[in-house]
């Protein structure tokens, strides 16, 4: 976001509603729908923003 200059306010006016921005500044889980949302707003692929972790690592 800082690279794109995109804003929290940016992305409330955009259609990210602020559940789903405290989803994400936790690190929980988020939809499809919004990983493909934010891509169109800020401009990047998913794999731009994506990280995969596996389930063990996730447990430590």
């Amino acid at each position: 976001m800082k690279e794109k200059n995109v804003s929290q306010y940016h992305l409330l006016k955009s259609g990210i509603d602020n559940k789903t921005l405290d989803a994400l500044k936790k690190g929980k889980n988020v939809t499809l729908l919004t990983i493909e949302k934010l891509c169109n707003i800020i401009g990047c692929f998913p794999n731009d923003i994506v990280v995969f972790v596996k389930e063990e690592e996730n447990k430590k």
